[in-house]
């Protein structure tokens, strides 16, 4: 009898080793860009929301003079460690002036020293420009790559990475040449990544998976978007761009949803595409390690 309870214990207590493998949260953050409304009207009450839905952590869209969503850099990372969640990532931009010429370096520099600043203070580990003009001529377009080389030297030196969010616009050309590509091409990869807008791709007419190949270990972020909550429209192959994660470079995905199901409110649109991932069996744990 000792011997059979003796193996019985042990069996039940290896369950319970490896039961937390199996049981293992995967990391899935969120554009908060997805609750907009929702913020406005009840910051701390969204944030909260978020965090049980079982968002790993954020990435804001709401930076200006450095405070974050009206917080400083500190209360606003406080108020989302509060919460059980991380602080990834954000999105901001400063655009050149139309005409590039006429663009005003020292007020462009001041107004990014203190925002690199803001973020570092906040515990971010990235900074996205979610957005640019576009560009009249590939002169102009080879002026923001260069923009954005030496953003990226700045962020590099206060312990960050920038990066560049695409829509669907950067594929068209310019004077012959794919925006996209171009972008690509003529950015230091050690200064500036791409977080690649799987959706937008799509609409761009292109294949995510294809730009994973052709530029390998670019996109370390990825937007994972469909045209309302994940897995709806059918028009993203989520299982293939998670399967090519590794040759993208890619290190964590962020959750946008822009529009939403007639019928749901922002917070169930959130929830059902967490829920999509988090149940996909394509989807990793972790990317990141």
């Amino acid at each position: 009898m000792k011997k059979v309870s003796f193996l019985l214990m042990a069996a039940l207590l290896g369950g319970l080793l490896i039961l937390p493998a199996c049981t293992q949260k995967k990391e899935i953050y969120l554009q908060l860009y997805s609750v907009r409304d929702d913020i406005k009207a009840d910051y701390t009450g969204t944030i909260a929301k978020v965090a049980e839905m079982g968002y790993t952590g954020v990435e804001t869209a709401g930076y200006a003079d450095g405070q974050f969503y009206g917080l400083s850099p500190a209360d606003f990372k406080k108020s989302i460690e509060e919460v059980g969640m991380e602080v990834l990532s954000s999105h901001t931009a400063r655009p050149l002036a139309d005409s590039v010429a006429a663009t005003n370096w020292d007020e462009v520099w001041a107004w990014w020293d203190t925002a690199i600043q803001a973020h570092k203070e906040a515990g971010m580990k990235y900074i996205v420009t979610p957005w640019m003009p576009t560009p009249a001529t590939l002169a102009d377009l080879q002026a923001y790559c260069d923009y954005y080389n030496q953003i990226g030297e700045k962020c590099n030196a206060a312990g960050l990475r920038f990066g560049y969010h695409n829509h669907d616009f950067e594929f068209k050309e310019i004077e012959g040449q794919l925006m996209y590509d171009y972008m690509l091409n003529n950015t230091d990869p050690s200064k500036v990544f791409f977080q690649m807008d799987v959706y937008w791709v799509v609409k761009g007419g292109k294949d995510p998976v294809d730009y994973f190949n052709n530029y390998p270990g670019r996109f370390e972020l990825l937007h994972i978007k469909d045209e309302l909550e994940l897995g709806r429209s059918g028009e993203v192959d989520f299982e293939s761009i998670y399967n090519n994660a590794e040759t993208a470079g890619a290190k964590y995905m962020i959750v946008e949803v822009e529009r939403y199901t007639e019928g749901l409110t922002p917070f169930e649109s959130v929830k059902e595409s967490y829920d999509f991932l988090n149940d996909a069996p394509y989807v990793k744990a972790s990317y990141s390690k």
